[in-house]
């Protein structure tokens, strides 16, 4: 019996659901756009849009006033949302001074740590330590420390206000005071994921364990600095960011396990819950998040029968992300990046696949990663120069020849951290397998970090990007209008 797909319920004048839930969210998102583009004529934007509402509602008298009133809601929650974030802090800025904290996030490089804490007590808000490489501290310690913190230079300020973190300091002399004061599930994480890397560590080599757990769990705390400047040449930094290949093997491990002990509606809500616990685990950054969102709205659609919607999994994704805190949407590189390269694989390949006539992803689905990487970096591109100056012409071939083999190395990789939790002796078997993938991999990166072509510039303008997009806009809707004619 084939299961019935119940259609999208009508919203006010003609509009359904599914069109009411994308125009909300876009208006929201486009609110808080434009306060960042017009904040120093605020008022003046908050009249005119004001003023087009009136007309689409008295005049013209369609609904699509609504949602020009949904815009200015985003700029009121964009302004809301700035004040309350920093109204809540209590930090005296480059004053000395005793403090206490709970480390939320502990990230360590080659000679020193970096670490996230949350003051309490008198003082209130998020900072960024860094300290000596030793001793090591862990996620919930309870940590003393005497000094300095001083705000973040300007142009570096509004990134990590989007991260929610609000000064620095450095090299300070600390005092554990107590372990173990986190959140309890967190902690658990946290040791689980530590056992993950061991397990990668005991069973292959250490700088191939370092790539594996970046891939897998999103750790990337034990890569060495040349092997990051290898992969930023390489044009392949994008392979750790964990996205939806990893919320997809979780899903559906889960759910094939789940199904023969449960219910379909007890699984879905385990599903879930075992999602959120590896965002939690992972790190929470951008792209997985945005792609646990999806992950979850694809569930949430199968369950209830009706039609999965990427348009709209994209900008309710979007929407929520910036609820939580909207400076993400214009200040931090790692949420542009993630949408901006799904945005180019959903609308953009389909149209390079018709173009160049591509039926078939070819072997090891070289054909696929071509179109998918080219889609995705004409659409990232603006924000890679505007970022970081440079970008890779030599990156699509590399990830034509690497992305065919990095699902095997994901997959191959989280059955050796299952296996490995019962058998060591297992996890060297498939260790040995995964270690030739890795090389392979390795191999890759090594010649395209030195046979490289980069594209420099140092400035990137808001109008240069306004028109790039508008024209890949034009570009994608201009060719599908065409192949719809032909057809």
């Amino acid at each position: 019996m084939t299961k019935k797909i119940n259609p999208p319920h009508n919203l006010c004048g003609g509009i359904n659901t599914h069109e009411g839930v994308f125009w909300f969210c876009l208006s929201f998102l486009l609110g808080i756009f434009l306060f960042f583009i017009f904040n120093q004529n605020l008022y003046l934007v908050l009249l005119i849009i004001l003023l087009i509402f009136s007309y689409f509602l008295l005049i013209r008298r369609n609904t699509f006033a609504l949602f020009i009133l949904i815009a200015i809601l985003g700029v009121v929650y964009y302004q809301f949302f700035s004040y309350a974030q920093l109204e809540n802090i209590n930090i005296p800025f480059g004053t000395e001074g005793n403090f206490v904290g709970v480390v939320k996030n502990v990230k360590s490089f080659d000679k020193y740590q970096q670490l996230e804490v949350d003051l309490i007590n008198i003082h209130k808000g998020k900072v960024s330590l860094n300290i000596n490489l030793y001793p090591q501290f862990e996620y919930g310690d309870l940590i003393k420390f005497q000094g300095a913190i001083n705000k973040f230079p300007e142009k570096y300020s509004n990134y990590f206000l989007s991260r929610g973190v609000f000064g620095q300091a450095s090299f300070l002399n600390i005092e554990l005071i107590e372990k173990n004061k986190g959140n309890f599930i967190k902690s658990k994480l946290v040791n689980f994921k530590e056992k993950i890397k061991t397990i990668f560590k005991t069973s292959i080599p250490k700088k191939q364990a370092a790539f594996l757990s970046g891939i897998t769990i999103g750790s990337r705390e034990d890569f060495s600095k040349e092997f990051e400047e290898k992969m930023s040449l390489s044009g392949t930094t994008h392979l750790m960011a964990l996205s939806g290949y990893n919320i997809s093997i979780i899903a559906w491990s889960v759910g094939l396990l789940l199904a023969s002990f449960f219910s379909t509606a007890v699984s879905f809500y385990l599903s879930i819950s075992v999602i959120i616990l590896f965002v939690m685990m992972a790190g929470a950054e951008a792209s997985i998040v945005r792609a646990a969102i999806m992950g979850i709205i694809l569930l949430l659609s199968t369950q209830t029968e009706r039609i999965f919607n990427p348009r709209n999994a994209i900008v309710v994704s979007a929407f929520i992300m910036v609820l939580f805190n909207p400076r993400v949407l214009l200040f931090d590189i790692g949420f542009q990046l993630s949408f901006a390269a799904l945005l180019g694989i959903v609308y953009l390949s389909p149209v390079f696949k018709k173009l160049f006539k591509i039926q078939s992803p070819g072997f090891l689905s070289w054909k696929e990663n071509m179109v998918i990487t080219a889609s995705a970096q004409i659409m990232a591109l603006p924000i890679l120069l505007s970022s970081f100056g440079t970008f890779s012409l030599g990156s699509i071939l590399a990830n034509i020849l690497i992305l065919g083999v990095i699902p095997f190395t994901m997959a191959i990789g989280f059955i050796m951290a299952g296996v490995g939790l019962f058998s060591v002796f297992l996890a060297k078997i498939l260790g040995g397998l995964v270690s030739v993938l890795i090389s392979y991999e390795f191999f890759i990166i090594d010649i395209f970090s030195k046979f490289t072509l980069l594209l420099k510039t140092q400035n990137i303008t808001l109008t240069f990007c306004v028109i790039y997009y508008s024209l890949i806009l034009i570009f994608i809707l201009f060719f599908n209008k065409r192949n719809k004619n032909s057809s």
